[in-house]
């Protein structure tokens, strides 16, 4: 095994490191939240289970936490992680109004979904802003995230590992998405949000959100903007240009100032990441982000 394997959950040469270190993952993540929606049994789960209507970006934040965990935590802190989340979403239930049905949670067809919806975001919208995957890098970061989806209780081999399983699992699933009233909603707080308490002193900047949130809105998938009709269609390419510059901003950051933006517990994870490798002879002098460059490995990673 690999000294890095050793040192957190997926190692710096994975794709996942290129992609979730990738700052343009706000927007893939608050899209992923958007197509999330479109399922109307997952929605209502987090609506009946979660904060959310009060509190989405405490959601995003929360699975900001998670994400980084299942990628730059260790071993032990992924399955730590994973442990708990599978034990939270065992208890609770979900009460479909349409049906009269209770589903669990953890249902795997739900799981599959939020799952899909996810990862397919953060892909799509990193290349889309400018990260240089082939398509054989594509697949392998789709492959990858088997491992992350074993976390929260499904079986690899049930989820799409690469570029056209995830396009077909897609595909396949659009006949049983809607707009339920949730979504709507939900859409809505993600244009405008409630920011969280820690995050409250910067209300008065709030209104520069809203073109952030329409930035979300806009990757979405053709189809899925239909369904929704939120907002007025816009260039394809004004969006590309848009999230291409949020992309290259967000990305000139430094780890310090850009690591305000997790929860207290999200930054103490990835510091003691940044110091397992270190310790272990990684230049992080970069950060994390700096462990994508082969040069910053110890002699015997890099050879």
């Amino acid at each position: 095994m690999a000294i890095s394997e050793e040192l957190a959950a997926q190692p710096p040469q994975s794709a996942t490191w290129q992609v979730h270190l990738d700052r343009s993952m706000w927007v893939g993540g608050v899209r992923g939240l958007m197509l999330q929606a479109l399922h109307p049994v997952a929605m209502r789960g987090v609506w009946q289970n979660s904060t959310f209507q009060e509190d989405p970006f405490g959601r995003l934040r929360r699975t900001a936490d998670f994400v980084g965990r299942v990628t730059f935590g260790s071993p032990e802190e992924a399955d730590e992680i994973g442990m708990r989340v599978r034990g939270i979403h065992k208890r609770l239930r979900i009460n479909d109004p349409d049906t009269g049905r209770t589903y669990r949670v953890d249902d795997p067809e739900l799981l599959l979904w939020v799952h899909c919806a996810e990862v397919s975001s953060y892909l799509e919208v990193a290349r889309r802003g400018g990260l240089a995957l082939t398509e054989r890098e594509a697949d392998r970061y789709l492959n990858e995230q088997r491992k992350s989806a074993s976390y929260v209780g499904l079986h690899p081999d049930d989820v799409p590992g690469s570029c056209a399983e995830m396009d077909a699992f897609l595909k396949q699933a659009r006949p049983g998405l809607r707009v339920t009233e949730e979504a709507a909603s939900a859409v809505r707080f993600l244009l405008w949000p409630r920011l969280p308490s820690e995050l409250r002193m910067l209300s008065p900047g709030k209104p520069a959100y809203f073109p952030f949130g329409a930035l979300c809105y806009y990757t979405l998938p053709e189809w899925a903007r239909r369904m929704y009709g939120v907002l007025p269609e816009v260039p394809p390419a004004t969006v590309t240009a848009a999230l291409k510059a949020f992309r290259l901003g967000m990305n000139a950051l430094p780890e310090s100032v850009h690591d305000h933006a997790f929860t207290p517990s999200t930054r103490d994870m990835l510091r003691r990441s940044r110091e397992r490798f270190g310790a272990a002879g990684y230049d992080v002098s970069r950060g994390l982000r700096g462990l994508t460059n082969p040069r910053r490995w110890p002699k015997a990673q890099a050879a």
